[in-house]
């Protein structure tokens, strides 16, 4: 069994296919988000809290971290836009942070948006996302390309979900922020295989 922090939760896209039996603590800071995850994943312990002081404070205590900060700043998109926005580096904070305190342990990933201003830190570009982690990643494919045209229920049906009976605002936002769920499993596996090969390592 792992204990996993799973930072800016939103409803689970990366969580969906994780297998029960670890301890995973999910933090979003938005609380009907937090209850449609609650929803999802019952035997989790979701807190609403502002996930990137939650990392600050917490980091020590988790064998593997995902990280997935709001991305709308970074996007091809927002580059685009005739309203700009200062990029929220509080991304990169993340993973200078990590980097420095958390060099091989706990393992730890971050995911966003390959950005439109290029990134200030090497990372690994996968499908529409780019990743930042202390351990190799296997191969990831995004899922393909999400499209802002698709509607609520296509984007329900590729992320396995269906939010008929929940009420909050932004649904289709939510579900496009949503991680692919196999990239979860898979990054989520490897982090496991390390882990268990650490242990075996350390008790001979």
């Amino acid at each position: 069994m792992a204990k996993i922090l799973n930072l800016y939760s939103g409803i689970g896209g990366n969580r969906r296919l994780w297998h029960e039996g670890h301890e995973v603590t999910a933090v979003e800071l938005d609380a009907d988000i937090a209850k449609v995850y609650s929803s999802f994943f019952p035997n989790d312990r979701v807190v609403v809290d502002d996930a990137h002081e939650y990392l600050r404070r917490n980091f020590t205590r988790f064998d593997f971290i995902w990280s997935s900060p709001p991305c709308q700043s970074h996007s091809r998109a927002r580059g685009k836009s005739r309203f700009p926005v200062f990029p929220d580096f509080g991304l990169y904070e993340e993973i200078v942070f990590l980097q420095r305190y958390a060099d091989k342990s706990p393992l730890w990933v971050v995911e966003n948006v390959i950005p439109y201003y290029g990134a200030l830190f090497d990372g690994k570009v996968m499908g529409r996302h780019m990743w930042w982690s202390n351990f190799d990643l296997p191969v990831l494919s995004g899922g393909g390309e999400l499209h802002r045209e698709h509607s609520i229920s296509e984007l329900e049906s590729f992320h396995g979900f269906d939010l008929s009976g929940h009420i909050f605002d932004s649904k289709k936002q939510v579900l496009r922020n949503c991680v692919y769920g196999p990239d979860g499993l898979l990054v989520l596996e490897r982090a496991l295989e390390l882990l268990d090969g650490d242990r075996k390592v350390s008790t001979g």
